[in-house]
C-alpha cells in the first residue's frame, strides 16, 4: 500500500490536463512501465469510470490500487494522487481570502472566470458530441437545459436526470455498451447474472442510506451539525456527477445555493484548472470557504464527501461490473443519463458562468481567443490558464 501510496503522489504532481490526460499517464505508469495490470483490465477500469457518476480519473486510479490490494489499495491510491492537489487547492484558498481586496487579484480572478466560459463551452460541445446522436438524446439534452434555465434547482436536476434515464430504458436499448467498451472478452450470454448478485450489497446499503437519509435529516432536523450539513450537500453532488469534473460545477451551484458568492464558487472553478490532480478538489477549496470557524476541517470534510459515493459505487459493481454493463436496461438508461447531463452544463454555461464572467464586448473577445487557443492551435489548458491570469490583471 505504501508503494501504491508514492507511486500514485508522484504522478498527483505532474498530472495536469484533466480526466483525459490522467487516464493516459495512469496507463503508461501502471500498464507499459510497472506492469500492475493488463491493457485489457485497464480498458475495463476505464470503461467503468464511464459507466457510473463520480469522478472519473480518480475512479480509474481507485480500481488500479483495488486490484492491486484490496480496499487499502484504492485507498492509498487515492490519496497518493489527491493529496497534491488538496494541497494546493488548501494553499491557494488560504491566501485568497487575504488578497480579496488588491486590484491585481481581483483582475486575475476576471481572468479565470472568463476561462471558465472556455473550457465549460469546450466540455459541452465535446460531450454534445459524444452523446447527442439521436432525435431523442438531442431532445434530452434540449429539454434539462430548458428546464434548468426555466427552473434551477437540485430538484430540478433530479427530476431531469431520472426523467432521462427512464425515456433511455424504454428507447434507447438497442444501443448497449458495446464489446469494445467491455474488452477483448465480454461476458457470454450464459455467464450472465441476475441483477441481484450483480452488486455488492453492503457497500450498495451505505451509499444509498447516506444518499437519501442525509438531506431528510438537514431538511427536517435543527439539530444537524454544520459539519453534517456541509458533508451531506458535497455527498449529493458527488452522487449525481455524469459525465466527468465539469459536471460537479452546476449541481454544486443549485445545492450551495447563497451560501458562498459567485466569485469565490468561479475562482475555485477556475483554479482547479490550475492545479495538477482531480478537478473534484474544486471541493477543497468550497469547504474552506463555507467554514469559516474551521477552514481546514471544512475542506476536508467537502473533499471526502464529494469523492466518497463514486467509489463507494466502485466497489459495488467492480467485480461482476462487465456482466452489469451488458444489462440492456442499464446502459440504456445512462445513454438518456449522459444526454440530460449535456443540457444541464449548457445551463450552468448561462447560468452562472456566463453571466458572472462576460460583461462587455472585451470580456466576450477573451472568450472567442481562448476558444481559438484550446481548439485551434491545441495550446496546453495550464498555459491558457497562466496567459488569462495575466490578461485578467493586466486588462481587466
Amino acid at each position: 500500500m505504501l508503494l501504491i501510496f508514492m507511486k500514485f503522489f508522484a504522478l498527483g504532481w505532474v498530472s495536469f490536463g484533466g480526466p483525459a490526460a490522467h487516464i493516459g499517464y495512469f496507463r503508461k505508469a501502471f500498464v507499459e512501465k510497472e506492469n500492475w495490470l493488463s491493457d485489457q483490465q485497464y480498458t475495463q477500469f476505464v470503461a467503468l469510470s464511464q459507466f457510473l457518476p463520480g469522478p472519473g480519473s480518480s475512479q480509474v486510479g481507485f480500481s488500479i490500487g483495488y486490484q492491486r490490494a484490496g480496499l487499502g489499495g484504492g485507498i492509498a491510491a487515492f490519496l497518493g494522487f489527491t493529496l497534491p492537489s488538496i494541497i494546493l487547492m488548501l494553499v491557494i484558498a488560504s491566501m485568497s481570502s487575504a488578497l480579496t481586496e488588491h486590484t491585481f487579484w481581483q483582475g486575475a480572478v476576471a481572468g479565470l472566470k472568463i476561462l471558465a466560459v472556455i473550457v465549460v463551452a469546450d466540455a459541452t460541445w465535446g460531450m454534445f458530441n459524444s452523446f447527442c446522436k439521436g432525435r431523442l438524446t438531442l431532445f434530452l439534452a434540449v429539454f434539462t437545459a430548458l428546464l434548468l434555465l426555466i427552473f434551477p434547482s437540485i430538484w430540478t436536476q433530479i427530476f431531469a436526470l431520472s426523467f432521462a434515464a427512464l425515456l433511455g430504458k424504454l428507447y434507447l436499448t438497442e444501443n448497449s455498451l458495446t464489446e469494445k467498451a467491455l474488452g477483448d472478452n465480454p461476458p457470454l450470454e450464459q455467464d450472465k447474472l441476475p441483477l441481484s448478485k450483480l452488486f455488492n450489497w453492503p457497500f450498495l446499503v451505505i451509499y444509498l442510506a447516506l444518499l437519501l437519509l442525509l438531506p431528510f435529516l438537514a431538511e427536517f432536523s435543527s439539530v444537524l451539525s454544520s459539519e453534517l450539513n456541509l458533508f451531506s450537500d458535497f455527498f449529493q453532488a458527488g452522487s449525481l456527477v455524469f459525465g466527468g469534473g465539469h459536471v460537479v460545477l452546476p449541481l454544486l451551484q443549485n445545492i450551495l445555493g447563497e451560501q458562498i458568492s459567485q466569485d469565490a464558487f468561479l475562482t475555485g472553478y477556475a483554479t482547479a484548472q490550475a492545479v495538477p490532480g482531480p478537478m473534484f478538489t474544486l471541493a477543497t477549496f468550497l469547504g474552506f470557504e463555507l467554514h469559516a470557524n474551521s477552514p481546514v476541517l471544512g475542506a476536508l470534510i467537502a473533499t471526502i464527501a464529494v469523492f466518497l459515493p463514486g467509489f463507494l459505487l466502485i466497489i459495488v459493481v467492480l467485480k461482476n461490473w462487465t456482466r452489469l454493463a451488458m444489462n440492456p436496461s442499464i446502459s440504456a438508461a445512462l445513454k438518456g443519463v449522459n444526454a440530460a447531463v449535456v443540457g444541464l452544463l449548457l445551463a450552468a454555461l448561462y447560468q452562472p458562468i456566463f453571466q458572472s464572467a462576460v460583461h462587455n464586448a472585451l470580456d466576450m473577445g477573451l472568450v472567442v481567443l481562448g476558444i481559438y487557443l484550446l481548439k485551434g492551435i491545441k495550446l496546453p489548458i495550464v498555459a491558457i490558464v497562466f496567459l488569462y491570469i495575466a490578461m485578467g490583471i493586466i486588462l481587466l
